[in-house]
């Protein structure tokens, strides 16, 4: 069994630095240095290294325009929920904070839907990494290494925050140093200055040299979009990391601002060297990955098998994090009364138990549908949850219109982010994520996967709206 642990005194607040834990039970266990790698890695997930062959093929050069529409969109998203976070760090971060503004049916239904999106993430990234490593030691079933991988990044976050901290600080590091490594080594050859490189050092030819930066007309920037949103999924999730840090604040607020420099490098930066190595309609982007393609074309040895390395790390450190996130959400839930109590106990190491247990068991169940009914099941619950992160985005959007004023007659001292030009900027991506979701509907992956996800958004709020009148109604006798 596990038990609430109540550890703050009188007077103590949630996140300052050098108070060891949080009211809440949770142990301050993640360090700066976790922090820092946390939110670096967090923009960079499996989706950057695995599909942006696709995007390019689609739209050749000018998806160097789609991923910076999506990039300054997160920007602007990111800096919003800093604004909050900052001024109030909490587990449940955007969840807790639309549960305020907004009322109860928000903040039960954005934190239900976001947790729903990570189960399936779970899945889709224990199938990934058991792929790979089948190919490396096929002796073993596909299956079992889904298992072996759950079960170790399980162990992993059910020992303490810390680990998990460790264990992100180091797959998100690999991740950052192959990515950096693969901008400056990549430069050196566009430019023809890397010893022993087979690129011809072709400079920024290729970004026109072949039909033109649209090739497919300006139109295809939009397509690119719709391909390219998805793998920024995750910049959030060290607004929910910060609650079990030493120092919240200090830590959102540095995630905050160098957010813009890390899209920048790691999304703009490493697909314009794949544009400029090669042109953008090269077969290889496709059939062997955009980034397989220009380690070739530089001349780097089995560059597949080092690419299948790096791969496999971004989607452990994916499967970590999910793993991290559900179970957070899970536990602001169940605080919050949104879900069951036992989910806000944490044990005597100041982990929720319950709460991580629960969402792996979902994540279990969603990696057996996706082995038995790959198809039908499992491509149901993928196109449900598709949309789900523009749905995130907005809500953080229309919280934050309402959050600045509560700061502001609250503690106005705390309010040291701030969401540039409020509230214009702050409509104008509401906009901007609005534009994003109708287009979606003019395309045919995309339509299924933003009316699927609007059906279970619609149970989720009915859901909500239906405890609530309930809870009204046991309420009134009282009164």
């Amino acid at each position: 069994m596990t038990s609430q642990t109540t550890l703050a005194g009188p007077g103590q607040q949630p996140g300052e630095p050098g108070k060891p834990d949080s009211p809440d039970g949770l142990k301050a266990g993640l360090k700066n240095r976790h922090l820092s790698m946390i939110a670096i890695g967090g923009v960079i997930g499996a989706g950057l290294f695995v599909g942006s062959g696709a995007g390019i093929a689609a739209a050749g050069p000018a998806i160097l325009l789609s991923y910076a529409l999506v990039g300054l969109m997160v920007v602007f998203v990111m800096r919003m929920l800093g604004e909050m976070a900052v001024a109030r760090p909490s587990s449940g971060s955007f969840s807790a904070y639309a549960d305020r503004a907004l009322g109860r049916w928000a903040g039960f239904s954005i934190g239900w839907l976001y947790w729903f999106f990570w189960v399936v993430v779970l899945a889709v990234e224990a199938t990934a990494g058991a792929k790979i490593l089948e190919g490396w030691v096929p002796g073993v079933p596909q299956w079992a290494w889904a298992l072996i991988v759950m079960v170790v990044l399980t162990a992993t976050n059910l020992v303490s925050v810390g680990s998990y901290g460790e264990f992100e600080f180091w797959f998100a590091g690999i991740k950052v140093v192959a990515i950096g490594a693969f901008v400056v080594v990549g430069l050196l050859a566009v430019f023809g200055v890397l010893p022993g490189s087979d690129a011809g050092g072709s400079g920024f030819a290729h970004l026109t040299d072949t039909g033109g930066f649209f090739p497919e007309g300006p139109g295809a920037v939009l397509t690119g979009v719709l391909m390219v949103v998805f793998s920024f999924m995750g910049s959030e999730i060290v607004t929910l990391a910060a609650g079990e840090s030493e120092d919240p604040r200090r830590a959102v607020s540095k995630a905050t601002n160098s957010v813009i420099w890390r899209i920048a490098v790691f999304y703009l930066g490493s697909i314009l060297v794949v544009l400029t190595l090669l042109p953008w309609n090269d077969p290889s982007i496709v059939e062997d990955g955009s980034y397989v393609a220009a380690l070739n074309v530089i001349g780097i040895p089995h560059a597949g098998q080092v690419m299948d390395v790096i791969v496999l790390t971004a989607v452990l450190s994916c499967l970590n994090s999910g793993l991290y996130t559900a179970s957070r959400m899970a536990f602001s839930l169940g605080q919050r009364g949104d879900a069951p109590k036992a989910f806000a106990t944490v044990n005597k190491r100041g982990v929720p138990q319950v709460a991580i247990l629960s969402s792996v068991v979902f994540g279990f169940v969603a990696v057996f549908f996706n082995y038995q009914w790959p198809d039908t099941v499992f491509a149901f619950l993928l196109n449900s949850s598709g949309a789900v992160a523009l749905f995130v985005w907005l809500v953080i959007c229309f919280t934050q219109l309402r959050m600045r004023g509560i700061i502001l007659r609250e503690s106005p001292e705390k309010l040291v982010v701030r969401m540039w030009l409020f509230p214009y900027l702050t409509w104008a991506t509401i906009a901007m994520i609005s534009f994003v979701l109708v287009y979606m509907l003019t395309d045919d992956a995309g339509r299924e996967q933003v009316l699927l996800s609007l059906l279970v958004a619609a149970l989720v709020v009915a859901v909500s709206l239906v405890r609530d009148a309930r809870g009204r109604k046991a309420a009134a006798p009282v009164e």
